[in-house]
């Protein structure tokens, strides 16, 4: 009897103990999420005002690349990249210098036209006032890594509006196939808090319920699957041509500020040559897709460009808005092509299966598409999270995520690595599986012939 009362009081203590930290790490999270947002839409209204706006994006990228490379390298690229890998690595510790950095450097990149997102920054503004509370605290690693955790799903929660999806992205993200199931508590209180005391401090969000939605039977089935594996390969493709745009900058022997000023130039002649709908965080596109208007059939091909473009040459920011965008014209494209009565509803359902398939996170885009678009798209959007998620195989936007799960039998890799070095997937014919089968039958079939 007495070993379970201090068991239970035990347990009690640790929700008390958790609901604090959780509750303050939440509250600076949103507090921080306020101000850079409030930041970023005054500065938006300023260089919007400007029909050329865009062509100051050599000097834009030189500058965001110059701060981040002179004052906090740990805040170059899409900052959630960097907080996974200082999960796994450093136990969460992260220089507080990466919040200002972070913040004006991803505020100048997207003022002055930059493709990129928003959620990076606050994800890696929550991590880093995270940890600079655990100092503060003077707490151990485990309690560290979990406080930062909890600043990386506060950050996705208040940034979009979405307190228990970011709570679910935050335990879902650093490693593929598994979630943390001690941190989900603390994420979940961190991500409330952080969402509601954005909301008090005025900034809005967009949540509306979907238009009408096919049957799901039959035709209505097999479409709900098709777009869900149309989104993997797009998500393939976005993680590939990521790849690419860093490997092309990296790879020219040039000084980064000539690498910068051409990666400024470059979008500057996508802004002139194609569209200025490709360049900044692309919402009115977004916008027009889930309001079920018809997008450019190259939409998500030149976001794509546009975003391995910026964020190669040393702009800063995040992924998961223009992957919200291509997910947008993903679904917007595909309803087009097979039943353009859904034009809306598959608009929102391909944005949350392409976060789903590009970041390893099925549960937490499915979750995301209930709190965005209400609850009668779950079964939709959870089905095409989930074939995304699997198609997409072995690959991830953030390189740092672990692999922790085998998705085939047939196909696998070594997991506790990074996906980013995990090197080659090994094929493994087994006999009993669909392919195995084909592969006996044809051989027999080589067989009879040669006999």
């Amino acid at each position: 009897m007495k070993s379970q009362i201090t068991e239970q009081l035990t347990l009690f203590a640790s929700v008390v103990k958790w609901t604090i930290y959780a509750s303050l790490v939440g509250a600076l999270v949103g507090l921080g999420t306020t101000g850079f947002l409030r930041t970023l839409a005054w500065s938006n209204r300023q260089t919007l005002a400007y029909p050329g706006y865009y062509l100051v994006l050599p000097a834009t990228i030189l500058v965001s690349a110059a701060l981040v490379k002179w004052l906090a390298p740990d805040a170059a690229g899409h900052g959630t990249e960097k907080v996974i890998e200082a999960v796994h690595k450093r136990m969460g510790r992260i220089p507080l210098a990466v919040v200002p950095v972070k913040l004006v450097a991803t505020v100048i990149t997207l003022a002055g036209g930059g493709s990129a997102g928003k959620e990076g920054p606050c994800a890696q503004i929550g991590a880093g006032l995270a940890s600079a509370l655990a100092d503060l605290m003077r707490v151990g690693d485990e309690d560290r890594r979990k406080l930062v955790i909890c600043g990386i799903s506060a950050g996705f929660a208040s940034v979009f509006g979405t307190p228990i999806a970011g709570a679910l992205f935050g335990v879902e993200v650093l490693v593929l196939g598994q979630m943390f199931y001690e941190v989900l508590f603390p994420s979940f209180v961190a991500g409330i808090v952080s969402y509601h005391v954005t909301s008090s401090l005025g900034v809005s969000y967009r949540h509306a319920a979907a238009s009408s939605l096919p049957r799901l039977s039959g035709g209505g089935f097999l479409e709900i699957i098709m777009l869900g594996v149309c989104c993997g390969l797009v998500a393939l493709m976005l993680i590939e041509v990521m790849k690419l745009g860093h490997r092309l900058f990296n790879g020219i022997a040039w000084h980064w500020s000539l690498k910068a000023l051409l990666g400024g130039a470059l979008l500057v002649l996508v802004g002139k040559f194609v569209s200025l709908d490709y360049l900044g965080l692309g919402l009115n596109t977004i916008e027009a897709g889930l309001s079920g208007e018809a997008l450019p059939a190259g939409a998500l091909l030149w976001k794509s460009l546009a975003t391995s473009i910026t964020l190669g040459s040393g702009g800063s920011g995040g992924i998961l808005t223009p992957t919200f965008f291509i997910g947008t014209a993903a679904g917007n494209l595909f309803a087009q092509t097979f039943d353009p009565r859904y034009i809306a509803a598959f608009s929102a359902i391909g944005m949350v299966a392409l976060l789903a398939g590009s970041a390893n996170t099925p549960i937490a885009a499915s979750v995301m598409a209930m709190e965005l678009f209400g609850p009668q798209i779950a079964s939709y959007a959870s089905i095409a999270c989930m074939v995304s998620f699997l198609i997409v195989g072995y690959r991830s936007i953030y390189p740092s995520q672990l692999l922790g799960i085998q998705k085939s039998a047939s196909l696998t890799m070594p997991t506790g690595t990074p996906i980013g070095s995990s090197g080659r997937v090994v094929y493994h014919a087994d006999e009993h599986s669909l392919i195995g089968r084909v592969q006996t039958a044809l051989a027999a079939h080589r067989q009879r012939r040669r006999g």
